[in-house]
């Protein structure tokens, strides 16, 4: 019997066909999932970022800078300006064979080879859609020239804009600072939404501090594009905020004044009201000019200024940290008179050295051959190593660290500029810290005449010697003194900042005032020439800092020694006597005693600023004496040694 064969099991067709229809049908819904979640997207999520790309086909957003804001001094007198000029600049979404293009240009207007560099590094940092100058200050010349042939150069464009000018150059311009061409660090700070269209931004001092307020808010103009990026109507348009002028509180006259004095010389002057911490005249010499830096400053100039021995970039009025020397010693018979450790009748011997209990190291006195017995006046206005030697070694480190603290050393001000230097106020953690040491007594003897490891800028210095003068009311230092948003709204003062007092007894302040007084006024004084036929009475004291140590036992001729081992001459100062406007603190490097360098400069500059101006020709400021320099005057509306040679 044959086999019976099955050719066709219709069932497991059945089964087979159904389990593909359903693995089709399910790729199918995924598929159309995929495509309604896409859609979905496009439509509703995405919707208003599609429409304004699409818009964007023919139509551009284009910023437009705001003007930046000038700074004036306290008179109203232009400190920075802005100048307006003619720009050649080049959209890249637009310009076709950018190198070809700029080396036909070259062969029409000058464009060096720095200026081209600086473009191409501009474009690496904008939008495509943005301009970017690629030559300044075009001439009238030149731009002729561009406007016949620039249907040869798509992209390319003259336009206005506005520069930053410093009309007086190097004078106050480690406060004023500079501004420069915006980097790819300036945009990850500020952000590049703020800065669409802005070139330039504040880089030092009161134009980087002040950056928010100097620079405004940028606006924009909605422009319809043709077919060739060419455009055609402005559809929308908003006007940019310019920025706020900002009046500083410095006074020009003394800011001149102060710099005058230490020409030739390097040093700082810091000058201040002590009732509302507002700064008079800020100086450190030597200078530069702010104008090198606005469009780049060349390698050539840039070199110079950084290679210099003389640091003219370098602000040492806010960020000098020296030796402050005998200066402090009014600071410090305050701390001791309220700690208890001395009395304004106690005396001590001062012998020409001190010694520290139980060993045979010689602390000497800058009078060899000793004061005698001291009182606290005496020890003052004849800066009397000694007396503060022992003053320091008996309160002990801690103690007298915390007091001069509370006069702001070893902290910084908190003055409205960048980069302010704290100082050293040393303790005996500090130094295991930094040292891996352990802090010795002799450490705070050398501290107690303002030697050692202790340092201060002239910004503290003349901060302290404020503090002083108010009797312990402490108030910041600033430097902003009004702001005004439009030229149609008056100035805004800005509010001085009060700091903790310093809280000591009235007779106290009194006795230490009085030695300083005695400094300049007195018969003995170590500064008495200085105060001599003074037609106000002011208090003063000397101050000199070692620039390196001596052995015991050793002298030095200062005639056989480099100048710039020369010790540091310092002066501080507050005047007229009963009711402070000044405080000052006066420094100049490697320039020998206090009383014979420094102290002369001060008393000139309290001079400047108390007495009464001689008559000048109205709207008219001299600058060093050089006709070229003539500025106008323009309204609001546009170790062991301290006072060797006292």
């Amino acid at each position: 019997m044959s086999e019976t064969r099955i050719l066709k099991d219709e069932k497991e067709e059945y089964h087979l066909f159904r389990s593909r229809a359903v693995v089709a049908g399910l790729a199918v819904l995924f598929l159309l999932s995929v495509i309604g979640v896409r859609l979905f997207y496009l439509q509703i999520s995405n919707h208003e970022n599609l429409t304004q790309l699409a818009q964007e086909n023919y139509q551009k957003r284009i910023p437009i800078p705001p003007v930046r804001g000038q700074i004036y001094d306290r008179n109203g007198i232009v400190l920075a300006d802005n100048k307006i000029e003619y720009v050649l600049e080049v959209v890249r979404n637009i310009a076709k064979d950018m190198d070809e293009n700029i080396a036909l240009l070259q062969q029409l207007i000058p464009i060096s080879q720095k200026e081209v560099s600086k473009f191409k590094q501009q474009l690496r940092v904008n939008s495509r859609f943005q301009p970017v100058i690629l030559r300044s200050a075009l001439t009238e010349e030149e731009i002729a020239i561009f406007s016949v042939n620039r249907y040869r150069f798509p992209g390319f464009a003259v336009n206005i804009r506005t520069e930053r000018v410093y009309p007086l150059g190097s004078v106050a311009s480690h406060v004023i600072g500079y501004v420069g061409r915006i980097d790819t660090r300036d945009l990850e700070r500020l952000g590049k939404n703020e800065y669409k269209g802005s070139t330039h931004v504040g880089k030092t001092g009161i134009e980087r501090f002040y950056e928010e307020r100097l620079h405004g808010k940028a606006g924009f103009k909605k422009v319809e594009m043709d077919a060739h990026s060419e455009p055609q109507r402005t559809l929308a348009e908003e006007s940019p905020i310019s920025g706020e002028d900002l009046f500083l509180s410095l006074d020009l006259e003394l800011q001149i004044k102060a710099e005058q004095l230490l020409e030739g010389k390097r040093g700082a002057i810091v000058a201040m009201d002590p009732r509302n911490g507002e700064i008079l005249a800020m100086a450190s010499v030597p200078m530069f000019d702010s104008n090198l830096f606005v469009n780049g400053i060349s390698y050539k100039n840039y070199n110079a200024l950084r290679d210099d021995m003389d640091r003219p970039l370098f602000n040492r009025a806010l960020q000098g940290a020296y030796p402050p020397g005998s200066t402090i010693k009014p600071m410090a018979a305050l701390a001791g008179l309220d700690a208890g450790v001395v009395t304004n009748k106690r005396s001590v011997k001062g012998r020409g050295f001190f010694q520290i209990p139980g060993t045979r190291r010689h602390y000497r006195c800058w009078k060899k051959t000793g004061h005698g017995h001291i009182s606290l006046n005496r020890a003052i206005y004849q800066s009397c190593d000694v007396y503060f030697y022992d003053l320091a070694y008996r309160m002990g480190i801690d103690r007298y660290s915390k007091a001069m603290r509370k006069f702001g050393f070893g902290s910084k001000t908190g003055i409205d500029l960048p980069h302010e230097r704290s100082g050293l106020m040393p303790t005996p953690e500090w130094k295991l810290k930094r040292h891996k040491t352990n802090w010795y007594p002799g450490d705070t003897v050398n501290v107690g005449i303002g030697q050692g490891y202790w340092t201060a800028s002239p910004l503290q210095l003349a901060h302290a010697t404020a503090t002083v003068a108010m009797r312990g009311r402490r108030m910041m230092p600033h430097v902003l003194k009004a702001v005004r948003v439009s030229r149609n709204l008056p100035e805004k003062p800005v509010r001085p900042i009060a700091l903790p007092s310093v809280s000591v007894k009235d007779r106290q302040w009194d006795a230490v005032v009085q030695g300083m007084v005695n400094v300049v006024h007195g018969p003995m004084g170590t500064a008495r020439g200085s105060g001599a036929g003074a037609k106000y009475r002011f208090a003063g004291k000397t101050g000199t800092a070692q620039v390196f140590g001596i052995a015991q036992n050793k002298t030095y001729n200062a005639a056989k020694l480099a100048k710039r081992l020369h010790d540091h001459s310092l002066f501080v100062a507050f005047a007229p006597l009963e009711k402070p406007k000044i405080a000052l603190s006066v420094i100049v490097e490697n320039g020998g005693g206090g009383s014979a360098v420094a102290a002369p400069i001060a008393r000139q500059l309290l001079d400047s600023y108390l007495l009464p101006k001689p008559k000048v020709e109205p709207e008219t400021i001299q600058v060093d004496g050089d006709d070229k320099l003539k500025k106008e005057k323009q309204a609001s509306d546009n170790s062991t040694l301290s006072d060797g040679n006292a």
